[in-house]
């Protein structure tokens, strides 16, 4: 296995609902769900919080 892809396992719950739209969408592009769900953690967009200055 690939030392980078093996720093952290992550298990999902996810609906129903939400599986079969996953299985639906990898099944559409021929991805594999770990490309999939890696690329929308990806995408996300964190904004910093901004720490009050003391003086």
């Amino acid at each position: 296995m690939n030392k980078k892809w093996a720093a952290k396992r992550l298990t999902i719950n996810l609906t129903s609902s939400e599986a079969q739209k996953l299985e639906q969408y990898c099944s559409m592009t021929g991805r594999p769900a770990t490309d999939v769900i890696r690329e929308l953690i990806r995408s996300l967009s964190i904004q910093e919080e901004k720490v009050p200055q003391t003086y």
